[in-house]
């Protein structure tokens, strides 16, 4: 028996307009279009996969340091600032 799970994802209208372009131009769902490339990145990802790391920005003396993918250390920053 096959079990689907219901789920929520978000994104980019641009990215979201172009999938579901590709999939009415192919005949197909856009769900079906969404689980091929699932299943793609996911044979893909026994390759080996080199990560960069997010560069930090601040200067000891004027600012703290922020390395902008620690979410957290982040949203503190802007809060402390204001901006956000």
């Amino acid at each position: 028996m096959l079990i689907c799970m219901r789920t929520t994802i978000i994104l980019p209208d641009g990215l979201a307009e172009e999938a579901r372009q590709r999939a009415r131009e192919s005949g197909r769902t856009f769900t079906s279009l969404v689980i091929e490339g699932l299943r793609q990145v996911l044979r893909e990802s026994d390759m080996p996969v080199t990560v960069e790391r997010l560069p930090v920005h601040g200067s000891p003396s004027d600012r703290p340091l922020v390395d902008i993918s620690d979410r957290d250390a982040l949203a503190a920053v802007l809060d402390a600032d204001g901006l956000r």
